[in-house]
């Protein structure tokens, strides 16, 4: 029986550039969708009732995994408490920040970052998720190479992939959490991000061989 995956990108980004790690998925025997919405022009409602409608239209009432980069979790994780009904194989996130960001918080304080932002800004404010309550595994993939708006922002505090920190990305109730050597955007190119996440899919845990 084929599983579907549908991947979430991130702020900044069309849908177009999940087709790498959507194709690395589709070898392995999945049937993909990528959900592409203007991420900073709506806010998270929106998105998430989009994301709702999408599942609706493609997958239809059969259980399926979400793979969601940076914002694009936040939109999944919206939309999944809005549906408690909807069915999840799993959910896997990619350098989300689901307690805050705080180089969004830095880009926010001034006025052409409140722009680029848009209607993303408040995601990016120290609120932590709530906890991920459902029976499907939750699992997180977090990088630890520093390059993204920490480059131009300054440093960031600890453990980071440029963008987010570990303790930002790391969601309570969480199954699996996996830190790899990889950038914010780098995450989603990566052929050993690839290899791990098509694993955590396959057998709901990472490839401890290859990390």
């Amino acid at each position: 029986m084929i599983t579907d995956v549908v991947l979430v990108h991130g702020l900044w980004m069309p849908g177009l550039v999940m087709s790498p790690l959507a194709s690395r998925i589709a070898r392995a025997g999945f049937r993909t969708h990528v959900f592409d919405y203007a991420s900073r022009k709506r806010p998270l409602d929106t998105h998430a009732e989009r994301l709702l409608r999408f599942v609706h239209e493609r997958v239809g009432d059969a259980p399926a995994h979400f793979v969601a980069h940076s914002l694009g979790g936040l939109v999944v994780l919206e939309a999944l408490r809005r549906a408690p009904e909807q069915k999840v194989a799993s959910v896997l996130l990619l350098g989300v920040p689901v307690n805050g960001c705080f180089a969004g918080r830095r880009l926010a304080r001034r006025g052409w970052g409140r722009w680029l932002l848009g209607a993303s800004e408040p995601l990016w404010r120290e609120e932590a998720s709530g906890p991920w309550e459902r029976a499907a595994p939750l699992a997180v993939i977090a990088g630890s190479r520093p390059i993204g708006l920490s480059r131009v922002l300054g440093r960031l505090p600890g453990t980071n992939d440029g963008v987010v920190t570990l303790e930002e990305a790391t969601p309570q109730g969480l199954t699996e959490q996996l830190v790899m050597r990889v950038g914010h955007s780098e995450m989603i190119v990566s052929a050993r991000v690839a290899h791990q996440v098509v694993a955590f899919l396959s057998d709901g845990k990472f490839d401890a061989a290859a990390r």
